[in-house]
């Protein structure tokens, strides 16, 4: 999951998956709407990522969704998201960041 598997090359799957919590919202702009359908048409790693964040999402929502949700949650789990993904991208290639324990 580096580059673009299919057809569609102007989008990297660490693009898609940077941009998919906002694409299940239905938050993301056409044009970028379109790029990421295409790249998960194409791309079975990303598309298998789309699948298990959709569920959870509604697995979330089916449990919690009358429970207000406390402000900053969305950045804080997105921030930690983004760093969980980093890590996993930089042991794929195997370097280490700099303060990771080994």
């Amino acid at each position: 999951m580096s580059g673009g598997h299919g057809k569609d090359k102007d989008i990297s799957c660490s693009e898609v998956l940077d941009k998919l919590y906002t694409y299940i919202d239905g938050e993301l702009e056409d044009d970028n709407c379109d790029q990421v359908r295409e790249h998960l048409d194409d791309c079975r790693p990303c598309l298998e990522e789309y699948g298990l964040e959709e569920a959870v999402k509604r697995l979330v929502a089916r449990h919690c969704g009358c429970d207000p949700v406390p402000l900053g949650l969305r950045d804080k789990v997105l921030g930690r998201l983004a760093r969980a993904r980093e890590e996993y991208a930089a042991r794929e290639v195997g370097v280490e960041r700099p303060g990771t324990p080994t």
